[in-house]
């Protein structure tokens, strides 16, 4: 960004709107403080006057001359001219030389220019009738006022072109560390759209609002990447797997076509391609299933759900498969009595038979299978455990991912799919999924945490 578009920042429209506000309200005080020093001042002269005046009132009029003559030797420099005039306006006594000067009122203060004084400098007078018809005038000299309020007016003014540069000159900093941050910012963005998903956009030490942003935005790119990795690796997964079954079809359909000569030939081939097919389906449902369950479609159709209800029927469903592999399976309960949810009973269902199916799966023949329900402190749910080869710490997070298979089930059947539906149902019904130590085998718990289980039971 060049420094000719500064004045389209924020940062700078809001610091130049703060600074007219700023200005205006200034403005206002300093000509309230102008207006009301120099009008104490006046004030100030004026009442002085006025107790002049009212002791010249009481006077007796034969002394006016000698007043007038008294007042004049203690002012030099004609600071406060008194001057007395004759009814047709010659000079009698006092400071004020010359003839009477045109008197615009009496009996109040007003402004005159002294006529008497070099550079007829500015004054306040009064002036009065008295006996005879002569006349009274009395005046201070005003020009050290008057400059005054041509210095505090000057102060006042230098004053107001200091801030208002010094406004504008913190507006263009507050303006170009805007720009700066923007222009990190835009660079970052314009990497990231290039290609480069790892790269973040810069966060400063200001911990403000666009910091915060910042950071929201950074969260995003994180699961961004995160899912752009995860699609990568189940394209990859999903090419590997699938390699291998293809690769037996195609070899099983072309063993038919040079080897089968009997009818009985021809459909183990088929029989074969079936089961292959099967396989292939089953997989790509999975799939479907756990995209349909992320894109929370379903999560409009919640109802009140009892999790203890579930766990009997997946329970029932796998005693056939439990007893025929002679493991000692059973179902505890922690506390008596329904633990009600938010979900959908057949996701619930789903998740709990995958975690069941894994463990009887992996245990071994005369081994044991543990489902308990449970609702303490941390919330309410169920722990599958089993005392299979169980999961190395290291792979806890990979198992979730799609197709990936850790070793203990290289061998084993299956198309690593069945806890990343497991936390897909998780994500949707705002439960936990967790994988603990165990003595031996496996331990997990899949349950809803206890603020989230209140907030639903309200």
């Amino acid at each position: 960004m060049r420094l000719t578009e500064l004045h389209r920042t924020t940062g700078f429209r809001l610091a130049t709107l703060f600074l007219v506000l700023f200005g205006v309200i200034a403005m206002l005080l300093f000509g309230y403080l102008y207006r009301e020093i120099t009008g104490f001042e006046l004030e100030r002269i004026d009442d002085w006057l006025i107790r002049e005046h009212a002791e010249l009132k009481r006077e007796v009029p034969d002394e006016l001359v000698a007043r007038f003559e008294h007042q004049n030797q203690f002012d030099p420099r004609r600071q406060r001219p008194f001057g007395l005039f004759d009814a047709s306006g010659q000079h009698l006594a006092g400071g004020y030389l010359g003839d009477q000067p045109t008197i615009p009122v009496f009996d109040k203060p007003f402004a005159m220019r002294l006529a008497i004084l070099p550079g007829h400098p500015p004054g306040r007078c009064i002036a009065a009738r008295v006996a005879d018809n002569r006349i009274a005038l009395q005046c201070q000299n005003t020009l050290e006022l008057d400059h005054f309020d041509d210095e505090l007016l000057r102060a006042l003014l230098s004053t107001a072109m200091i801030t208002l540069m010094t406004g504008l000159i913190g507006a263009s900093l507050i303006g170009i560390s805007a720009m700066r941050r923007l222009d990190a910012v835009t660079a970052s963005i314009e990497e990231i759209v290039a290609g480069n998903l790892s790269r973040r956009l810069p966060v400063h030490s200001k911990r403000d609002d666009v910091d915060r942003l910042v950071g929201v935005v950074n969260g995003m790119l994180d699961e961004i990447e995160r899912l752009m990795n995860e699609v990568k690796g189940v394209c990859d997964a999903i090419a590997h797997d699938l390699r291998t079954p293809l690769t037996r079809m195609l070899g099983g359909l072309e063993r038919a076509q040079r080897r089968a000569k009997t009818e009985a030939e021809y459909r183990a081939a088929i029989d074969e391609t079936i089961l292959e097919t099967s396989g292939l389906l089953r997989t790509f449902n999975a799939l479907l299933r756990i995209s349909e369950i992320e894109s929370g479609v379903r999560r409009a159709g919640f109802t009140s759900v009892d999790l203890a209800a579930v766990a009997d029927d997946v329970f029932e469903f796998y005693e056939p498969a439990a007893e025929e592999k002679q493991i000692a399976y059973e179902l505890q309960r922690t506390v008596p009595g329904p633990l009600q949810i938010q979900g959908d009973p057949n996701l619930l269902f789903e998740a709990l038979a995958n975690l069941v199916e894994n463990a009887i799966k992996f245990a071994p023949h005369g081994g044991a299978v543990h489902v308990t329900l449970w609702h303490d402190t941390r919330g309410a749910g169920v722990t599958v455990e089993d005392d299979g080869p169980g999961i190395a710490r290291a792979e806890r997070d990979a198992v979730l991912r799609r197709f990936y298979r850790g070793e203990a089930s290289r061998h084993t059947p299956g198309s690593g799919l069945g806890l990343s539906l497991v936390a897909a149902v998780a994500g949707m019904h705002g439960m936990m999924l967790e994988l603990h130590d165990a003595d031996a085998g496996c331990k997990v718990s899949l349950f809803k945490p206890a603020r989230s289980h209140l907030a639903d039971n309200r």
